[in-house]
Parts: structure tokens; C-alpha cells; sequence
């Protein structure tokens, strides 16, 4: 791996750590910075999806003892254990029978920076309008949400597969549209992409095996190790800065950087 190589992965791993839980979208900023670090190669697309598990990991070692608690008490069939790991299981399945079926046309669209720029103004758009019109919370924790519910938000995150719309940012403005409480939406996102993302990354390491090499596995496993180490210094503040100011920054920030992407992809 040649220094400039290791750059772009130090750089993209670090970049997924920061954007993963943001409603940002975090394969559309590595789409777009990869094309400005001229990242490419047929190990490519498989890196925007593997590394982000990198940062996924980092939810199972800040929230350990929640999943420990959650765990026990199915074994003990304690019934708010049992519907949180319900509505885990059922927002999980819609991504990956759709995931499957739309593999090549998710993989294809990896390669886009003009779908993120545009996916990333009218995600900011959405945002804006939700935020303003959706109905009083009146959800107030994972566990009280409905199988129906659950199943929905399940729905809303496929959207996510459209690069730049952000996984977080499907899966939360779902669940504000449904009544969940913002807090309660946000933590809600963490959970359910632990499971998503080990069936994302264990599915297209399947699909690529055969097309990568050393050189292709060391880099991922850097982006990986960037990733984790920089999620865990963001997970914990986004739920903080999400009961103070809401979403509407990071829809703003969409639009800009939608914005200017459209800019330099058309003008340049």
C-alpha cells in the first residue's frame, strides 16, 4: 500500500467514524471524499460498506451493558427485554430481504457522487419539513414501541440504500413521523444498526471475496480501525446535542454540502 493509499483510508475511516450517527449521511461523504482523494479500485465499494461496521462496533462497546441487560432478561422473559429485542429483530428485516434483491443497483449507486449531492439536499429538505410538522412525541422509549411501529421504521431506513440519503437520518425522521420521541429515535438508530450492518458487511464480503487482495484487506481493516476508534468519541455527544438543538443543523449542513458538491461536479 502506497502512502497516498493509506492516507485516503486514514481519512475515510475517520470520516465514518464522525458521520455514521450524524443524519449526514455517512457513505455519501466518503462517496464524496473519495472522490476528491481519487480513491478508487475494485476493492472500492466493498470498503464504504465494510468500514462502516467499524463504527457500528463502537455501539456494542458503549452500550455493552445495555445489550447484556437485554439479553438476560429475554432469557428470564422479562416482557420490556423481550419487545425491545422485538422491535430490534423486526426493524431489522425489511433491509435485508430488500438488500439482498437490490444488491447490484445499491453497489452500482456506490459509485455516484452526483446521487449523494442530490440526495443530500432533498434529505436536508425532509429533514426541515419533518422536524417542523411532525406529530407530538408521544413514544417515549424502544420498548413501548409498537411490532407495527417497529416494522415501519424497519421500511424507512431502506430508503438509506439511496447513497447520501443517511441511514440514521431514514431510520430517526421515520420514527418522528410515527410519534417516537427524539432521544428515543436517536438511541433507536444506534441499536438497529448493529445487526443491519453485520448483515451489510458479512453479505458483500460474500458477494467480493474473491476480487480482493492483501493490499485491498489491509486497507479496510485500517478504515475499520479508524472508524471504531473515532465513533466511540461521537456516540455518546449526538444524543446530547440532539435534545438540545434538534436536527435542523445537520439539515442545513445537507443543503450546503449538497449544494456545493452539485457545484463542483457541474462547474469544474
Amino acid at each position: 500500500m502506497d502512502q497516498n493509499s493509506l492516507i485516503s483510508v486514514i481519512i475515510l475511516g475517520i470520516l465514518e467514524g464522525i458521520t455514521e450517527f450524524l443524519p449526514v449521511s455517512s457513505t455519501g461523504h466518503m462517496i464524496l471524499a473519495g472522490e476528491l482523494l481519487g480513491f478508487k479500485g475494485p476493492a472500492e465499494t466493498t470498503f464504504k460498506i465494510v468500514v462502516q461496521l467499524g463504527a457500528i462496533m463502537a455501539i456494542l462497546v458503549v452500550y455493552a451493558q445495555r445489550f447484556w441487560n437485554v439479553g438476560m432478561g429475554v432469557l428470564k422473559a422479562r416482557p420490556d427485554d423481550i419487545a425491545f429485542a422485538r422491535n430490534i429483530i423486526l426493524a431489522v428485516l425489511p433491509a435485508m430481504v430488500i438488500g439482498v434483491f437490490a444488491y447490484d443497483a445499491i453497489k452500482a449507486m456506490l459509485e455516484s457522487p452526483e446521487i449523494v449531492a442530490i440526495s443530500l439536499v432533498v434529505g436536508g429538505i425532509a429533514i426541515l419539513l419533518i422536524e417542523r410538522f411532525a406529530p407530538a412525541a408521544r413514544i417515549m422509549s424502544i420498548e413501548t414501541l409498537s411490532w407495527r411501529n417497529a416494522l415501519l421504521i424497519g421500511l424507512f431506513q431502506c430508503i438509506a440504500m439511496i447513497p447520501g440519503v443517511s441511514r440514521s437520518g431514514a431510520t430517526i425522521m421515520g420514527s418522528l413521523l410515527l410519534g417516537v420521541e427524539r432521544k428515543t429515535a436517536a438511541e433507536f438508530t444506534f441499536f438497529l444498526a448493529a445487526p443491519t450492518m453485520v448483515a451489510a458487511t458479512a453479505y458483500d464480503l460474500y458477494q467480493s471475496w474473491d476480487l480482493l487482495n492483501f493490499e485491498d484487506f489491509l486497507g479496510i481493516g485500517i478504515g475499520f480501525t479508524m472508524a471504531f476508534l473515532t465513533a466511540l468519541l461521537v456516540v455518546k455527544s449526538l444524543v446530547t446535542i440532539v435534545g438540545r438543538y434538534g436536527f435542523a443543523p445537520f439539515a442545513w449542513y445537507r443543503i450546503a454540502l449538497g449544494s456545493a458538491a452539485l457545484a463542483f461536479l457541474y462547474l469544474a
